[in-house]
């Protein structure tokens, strides 16, 4: 039952970030410092991923990287920052399931640990039991022994003189 709330509850958070993420990115770029801040991200942003795929495509990378202009490194910044706070969210969502799953099979294992030993001192008990018999029977095997062929009929002759005096009373 819980499993499918908490399904529907990450599905639900998901889908409220991306309203928020758009929200996100067009506050980004009315605050001044806020504004020059993710400009200077974007910029940064835009030399890193130019310098690599020249490396991939084999070009010169010492060559000079022109910047992008405002309004793009604005709408790139917020783009980044929009998909940076959606996956936060989503990774998060993420590891609060593994985190909810790992408690429940913690608990799942300390159950079957507790079974197990359960099963132990039951099976130790058992075993206590069976060497508790065995030697009663060895000690009536003696008793037998000792009293001979005719002891072992007066033996069962006596527990059934017992017997027979328990019924009249």
């Amino acid at each position: 039952m819980i499993l499918p709330v908490v399904k529907l509850g990450t599905l639900a958070l998901k889908t409220l970030c991306k309203p928020i993420a758009s929200r996100l990115k067009k506050e980004a770029g009315l605050h001044p410092r806020f504004r020059q801040f993710i400009i200077n991200i974007a910029q940064a942003n835009h030399q890193f991923t130019t310098r690599m795929q020249r490396r991939i495509y084999g070009h010169a990378t010492e060559v000079a990287i022109r910047p992008l202009d405002e309004e793009k490194a604005v709408q790139a910044a917020a783009d980044l920052l929009g998909e940076l706070f959606v996956f936060t969210v989503a990774g998060a969502a993420v590891i609060f399931e593994v985190q909810r799953s790992s408690r429940s099979e913690a608990r799942k294992e300390e159950l079957r640990k507790q079974e197990l030993e359960e099963m132990k001192q039951r099976d130790k008990d058992l075993a206590r039991e069976v060497e508790l018999l065995k030697q009663k029977i060895e000690e009536l095997e003696q008793l037998a022994r000792g009293r001979g062929f005719v002891g072992l009929f007066n033996f069962k002759h006596a527990h059934g003189a017992e017997d027979g005096k328990a019924k009249p009373s």
